[in-house]
């Protein structure tokens, strides 16, 4: 770049969101293209992805921990480092991230979530709500949304409900050895 060129102006997050849902059209107009000019773009296209993969690859490998520790913390890169499945934290570790993230606005509204378990590339989220249990569902689509957020390489999120856990009353003896109808 000649000295004194202004850097390229940095898109924020809903701008990047924009151009991403754009491509994706983009992509899947290409993918229904028939014929050899439709597959060589996707070839093309795959080939380029591999290629930044990589690039990505070496420049965390180039990085000291505490620039991987900061870079993780930008969504698009998080989100590039997924795609071409080079991010150095496990799915586990990045779904806890979001959960936390959740906590304090779940918890305004008597709720709480947390990790049940990751099979098949479906995270499955155990979702306690006091009072109403009918709450959970406005709750759902929040944590749905921040998982596939933090984690774009899952396929799905579920909640179950949490287990309640069955506290034992305590019931003297006494009362229950005395004939029916006395107090």
């Amino acid at each position: 770049m000649a000295e004194g060129a202004a850097l390229p102006a940095r898109l924020d997050d809903h701008a990047v969101h924009e151009r991403l849902a754009v491509l994706d059209e983009q992509l899947a107009r290409l993918e229904v293209t028939p014929g050899p000019v439709g597959e060589l773009a996707l070839v093309a296209v795959s080939g380029l992805a591999e290629i930044y993969g990589q690039a990505l690859a070496r420049a965390l490998d180039l990085a000291d921990p505490a620039l991987v520790s900061r870079l993780l913390d930008d969504e698009l890169i998080g989100h590039l480092l997924a795609l071409h499945g080079i991010h150095p934290e496990s799915m586990e570790v990045r779904v806890g991230r979001a959960i936390d993230g959740l906590r304090p606005a779940l918890s305004a509204r008597g709720a709480t979530v947390e990790l049940a378990g990751i099979s098949d590339a479906v995270a499955t989220m155990r979702v306690s709500v006091k009072g109403c249990a009918s709450g959970s569902s406005n709750i759902e689509p929040v944590i749905r949304d921040a998982v596939l957020a933090a984690v774009p390489e899952l396929t799905g999120v579920t909640t179950v409900p949490a287990q309640r856990s069955a506290t034992p009353t305590f019931v003297p003896l006494d009362s229950l050895m005395r004939p029916t109808g006395s107090q």
